[in-house]
């Protein structure tokens, strides 16, 4: 019993030394799971042609600003510059956060940045597009439903971003090899 409980410490301080993994596997997770979601996301917002993301499609101002898109009769000269600016920076946002994430370059600050996206993306599906008002969507923690929308999945994303902001890109990372190169 004795070489067992040995064994079982050996392995387990030699994960807990193992700075690599969490940053790692925290990464790879987020691209596995969702840079393509985040990127199909934002295709729905580009414009048309070369330049579309320049000027987004009426679409992206229908997802980020429902109430007022819904107010102008989904006319986007109705909006004003800072609609057009906040549905751009989101937009932009989709595609390079998660890609600096995977890549692993300004990597913590990179994730901040997807916490915070997905706290705007989760208020917009709450009071934007009221579901809040849909008990399931919403869902609740501790509840032994495990796959709210909100409560539950979105806490898990948040938790994902998190250990990447805490432990950093790790060991396969532009932002590691940037700065073995530095001064």
């Amino acid at each position: 019993m004795n070489a067992l409980i040995s064994l079982h410490n050996t392995v387990l301080e030699r994960i807990e030394r193992a700075d690599w993994l969490l940053p790692t596997l925290a990464r790879v997770l987020f691209a596995a799971i969702f840079l393509l979601y985040f990127w199909v996301s934002g295709l729905t917002k580009l414009g048309d042609g070369v330049f579309g993301f320049l000027s987004p499609s009426v679409g992206a101002y229908a997802q980020i600003f429902p109430r007022a898109m819904e107010a102008a009769g989904y006319d986007i000269s109705q909006l004003s510059l800072f609609h057009t600016l906040v549905v751009m920076a989101g937009t932009w946002a989709e595609f390079l956060l998660p890609l600096l994430i995977v890549i692993g370059l300004l990597t913590r600050l990179s994730a901040l940045g997807m916490i915070g996206f997905v706290v705007m993306q989760t208020l917009t599906d709450l009071f934007g597009h009221r579901a809040i008002d849909e008990p399931a969507t919403l869902g609740a923690w501790f509840d032994k439903i495990p796959d709210s929308l909100i409560m539950d999945q979105r806490a898990l994303w948040i938790f994902l971003l998190l250990v990447i902001v805490v432990k950093g890109a790790g060991p396969l990372s532009l932002d590691r090899l940037l700065s073995k190169n530095t001064p």
